[in-house]
């Protein structure tokens, strides 16, 4: 896995480039995150060809697994693949593992992975759910030491429904509605300074 993310990270162009800086993910964030894309397909990846490559690194950053995100403009499932694309047998995982070591009392909990790089950019310790369907039971004790998981829901009904989940199953968890889209969008449009507004907003009440 480790050879994998590195010939991706090596061959990001710049074509995904200025995708990820149209989400407002720049270069330090990209590097960090060791986003890259599959140009050169290692054994078993080959359907995965000029997708972005998004690593789950653990704790210590080596890389556990990868997902793809299809960076083309069509429909995705009429050229036989998802959005995003996950290995044959991978289970669901918590992407951005090492803010569960690294956060104090309190953490972030987001749909997406590009979206908790955002969250990363703007100083907050996050995870990350790769869908609004793929927060589970077993993922609770990671959660278990936070005094306050904040839960990010994008506005609608998947979004609604990812928050309800969690905060049955976390009492520690609290939910934090977006009403301008997803993190990344509401970042783009109103910069750090409107999702701080929105924290500081529910952490009043």
């Amino acid at each position: 896995m480790e050879e994998a993310t590195s010939s991706y990270q090596a061959a990001l162009t710049p074509d995904a480039a200025l995708y990820l800086a149209d989400r407002g993910i720049g270069p330090a964030e990209a590097a960090t995150s060791r986003l890259g894309v599959v140009a050169d397909p290692l054994p078993g990846h080959s359907r995965y060809h000029g997708m972005l490559a998004i690593p789950y690194l653990a704790h210590d950053g080596h890389p556990l697994t990868i997902r793809f995100r299809c960076l083309e403009d069509h429909n995705h499932r009429d050229h036989g693949h998802g959005k995003y694309n996950t290995l044959p047998g991978d289970p669901p995982r918590m992407y951005g593992v090492d803010s569960i070591h690294e956060a104090g009392d309190e953490i972030h909990l987001i749909e997406g992975e590009l979206d908790r790089v955002i969250a990363r950019k703007i100083g907050w310790h996050a995870t990350a759910a790769p869908g609004a369907e793929m927060f589970f039971a077993r993922h609770r004790r990671m959660f278990a030491g936070f005094s306050r998981v904040w839960v990010w829901g994008e506005p609608d009904d998947a979004g609604a429904q990812f928050m309800a989940k969690v905060c049955r199953a976390l009492r520690s968890a609290k939910g934090v509605r977006l009403y301008a889209g997803d993190m990344t969008e509401t970042y783009m449009a109103g910069g750090a300074q409107a999702l701080y507004d929105i924290y500081e907003k529910e952490r009043s009440k």
